[in-house]
């Protein structure tokens, strides 16, 4: 009788670990939160290749370097998985890269370097949900180029790394005139790669940008998207109860989003980032939808590999 109930308390734990998270940031001890390459995993890997080049128009996209996908598997937050292709590539992003005027803003408020006013926060707002030009380009001249650039370079983040391909970086307002600060490698205005777009989702979902408040205060900007289109216009029909928390970004062929799936059903928990130069990109983004959660139900896990 004793082992049973020890058997049921074992099991009870397992699941709340597992299942038991019921919104963001995602509840875990510290010691668990590693860095995203460690969760790179094979099966995934491999499931990912699998759906992304049976499809002659992606495979010849992917072999030309115009097509980068990135997928986070949480949903068990005991054993992330993690899987990409072309992900340490950078490509121009277009409105995406808005996420990193949005930390470096949420970090200068931290520090008192930004007054938190009802415009700005109205701004943070408008930039993400509406991706609003004049309101990013306004967040853009309140921070300056330094400051986006120190938060992006920032040894606590990262989300720029010359070593690894460069990463997010906004140099140049939405909009026409004044100074600009291309990144290095490049010469890129507005920037990404799905690496560090999926390693700044995956940080914020555990409440790890600033710090948790603002973390928080970030999900709540970057949730309830206004724009249905690319991932969301998919996800609006197979899961139309999901939470969602996304970026895009468009400009003549360059098309790329960004989304943290957060769905009642713990298996629908995850992070995907695309970016395409094809003049068709938006229609394959609504298409990754489908074949990126048949690849994330292949559950078994291997030995960690290396991110390519």
């Amino acid at each position: 009788m004793k082992i049973n109930v020890f058997c049921v308390l074992a099991i009870m734990v397992f699941n709340l670990t597992m299942y038991g998270q019921k919104g963001l940031p995602i509840q875990v001890n510290d010691s668990k939160i590693k860095p995203l390459s460690t969760f790179s995993n094979s099966t995934l890997q491999k499931s990912l290749d699998r759906e992304l080049k049976t499809n002659p128009k992606w495979k010849n996209l992917i072999a030309q370097k115009k097509m980068s996908v990135g997928i986070v598997d949480l949903s068990n937050p005991e054993k992330i998985r993690y899987a990409s292709i072309n992900g340490n590539h950078m490509m121009y992003a277009a409105s995406l890269p808005k996420i990193a005027i949005l930390l470096a803003a949420m970090d200068a408020i931290e520090k008192g370097e930004l007054k938190e006013t009802e415009a700005i926060k109205k701004d943070m707002k408008i930039m993400i949900s509406k991706s609003d030009n004049k309101a990013s380009t306004r967040m853009i001249d309140r921070l300056g180029y330094e400051k986006i650039e120190s938060v992006m370079t920032d040894p606590k983040y990262m989300f720029y790394d010359e070593n690894k391909g460069g990463g997010l970086w906004v140099g140049k307002r939405y909009g026409g005139g004044g100074e600009t600060n291309r990144e290095p490698i490049k010469n890129l205005s507005h920037a990404a790669s799905v690496n560090q777009v999926c390693r700044y989702y995956y940080l914020l979902a555990h409440g790890k940008l600033v710090n948790q408040k603002r973390s928080k205060q970030m999900l709540d900007i970057m949730g309830n998207p206004d724009l249905h289109h690319k991932f969301v216009s998919t996800l609006d029909k197979i899961a139309p109860n999901a939470h969602l928390f996304r970026k895009s970004g468009s400009w003549q062929t360059y098309h790329s989003d960004s989304i943290l799936v957060w769905g009642n059903d713990p298996n629908r928990r995850y992070i995907l980032v695309a970016l395409i130069d094809d003049s068709n990109g938006e229609q394959i983004i609504r298409d990754l939808v489908k074949p990126i959660e048949k690849a994330l139900k292949n559950k078994a896990l291997t030995s960690p590999i290396a991110l390519n």
